[in-house]
């Protein structure tokens, strides 16, 4: 089929649609480890039509990269069988496999839970946002611990049968803690001025897995101007800085731009005239995903902060998706809540049965958070 319903290849991986289930926490992980109402979730959304399916971010082996008891999930060789497991019915529904790898950094909350609850929290400066400090700044020594960490954990997802791993550096994590100058006062080599300066850790993490892993594992680089803590927040302003930045991370070996956005159909380029995934995509030849409240009218964190109404508007947002593919604006499209709340709704879109998409309740992501109450992501949020 054409359009967004063609194959597209990223890296070394063909993808047999444009469609991503993108990494979303669904609080089904049992210590650390996929559980079957987990895998069956992921197989369902890969059989009702998505191409490409990114796990729920897995925290990687480090013993601060999560203040969360147990319901994030960890790759190692205790928990190999159902990782295995996982990618092995995924594929079997024709679909591939990412796995997003993270470290919470400064959002992590200390004393709290986590694989080591009495370490301190580490980031490039200990500050959470401007003014806000948590933690403390990791040593040069811990950069490259966290470094190996990062290596480790794509090395087990490769093990395990995964098509490659999503680097996440957005939304206020450790990573994209080096992105934002808010966050990045280092002057030891790893902080900077320019986006590309400050870009200089999580693109030795990319050339870092790139290497040990080889050229036939893809490798996803999620990143935002938004933050958790700051949704105004802006890592890049300048065209050229933007350009470098992609430029730096796609030397070290990134396939795919993951470029999160709120809402994916808002202008955000300099001159108003593109999308964010427009672009950055206008900028590399590296395969862009658009993201952001397709199929709805509310966006990820009004859902959970907010209680105006979800309208569910599946037929207006994939005619506005078409109408940016056809312009070049993005190379494939995430497509998160919708998802969740109807796990064929590829498969329904692809067949014009826009009336029959059950629509997204706000109940599933509140599900899902679970007790996250004291967690990172309600500290980060409580900041913004």
């Amino acid at each position: 089929m054409d359009g967004l319903f063609s194959p597209v290849t990223i890296g070394s991986a063909t993808v047999r649609n444009r469609f991503v289930l993108p990494a979303m926490q669904r609080g089904m992980a049992v210590r650390y480890a996929l559980t079957p109402q987990l895998i069956e979730y992921y197989r369902r959304c890969a059989h009702g039509g998505a191409g490409l399916i990114i796990t729920e971010s897995a925290a990687i082996d480090h013993p601060t990269s999560t203040g969360h008891d147990g319901f994030v999930l960890m790759l190692d060789d205790r928990r190999g069988d159902g990782w295995r497991h996982c990618i092995d019915v995924v594929h079997a529904e024709d679909s591939s496999v990412l796995v997003q790898l993270n470290h919470t950094g400064a959002c992590r909350v200390e004393n709290s839970g986590g694989p080591r609850p009495d370490m301190a929290s580490l980031s490039p400066s200990g500050l959470i946002r401007s003014g806000q400090p948590n933690g403390r700044a990791a040593t040069l020594d811990e950069l490259g611990e966290l470094r190996d960490a990062f290596v480790r954990s794509a090395m087990f997802a490769k093990k395990f049968g995964a098509d490659g791993v999503e680097v996440h550096c957005a939304h206020g994590y450790l990573l994209d803690q080096f992105l934002w100058h808010e966050t990045n006062l280092r002057t030891d080599g790893y902080g900077g001025a320019t986006l590309a300066e400050r870009a200089r850790f999580p693109a030795e993490i990319v050339r870092a897995i790139r290497e040990e892993a080889g050229d036939d594992f893809v490798i996803s680089v999620r990143f935002s101007q938004w933050k958790e803590a700051d949704y105004a927040a802006r890592i890049v302003e300048e065209e050229e800085d933007l350009r470098a930045f992609l430029a730096r991370m796609r030397d070290a070996g990134a396939d795919m731009f993951h470029v999160s956005t709120r809402r994916f159909w808002e202008p955000a380029s300099p001159d108003g005239m593109r999308t964010f995934a427009g672009w950055v995509k206008s900028l590399t030849d590296a395969r862009v995903v658009a993201v952001g409240s397709v199929g709805l009218n509310v966006d990820v964190m009004d859902t959970i902060y907010s209680e105006k109404t979800i309208e569910s508007r599946a037929e207006h947002s994939f005619g506005v998706l078409q109408d940016l593919f056809a312009k070049g604006e993005f190379d494939l499209v995430a497509v998160g809540r919708s998802m969740m709340g109807d796990n064929d709704w590829v498969t329904k879109v692809r067949e014009g049965r826009f009336a029959e998409v059950v629509p997204f309740r706000r109940e599933i992501v509140k599900e899902a958070l679970g007790e996250w109450d004291d967690t990172a992501i309600r500290q980060a949020a409580e900041h913004h």
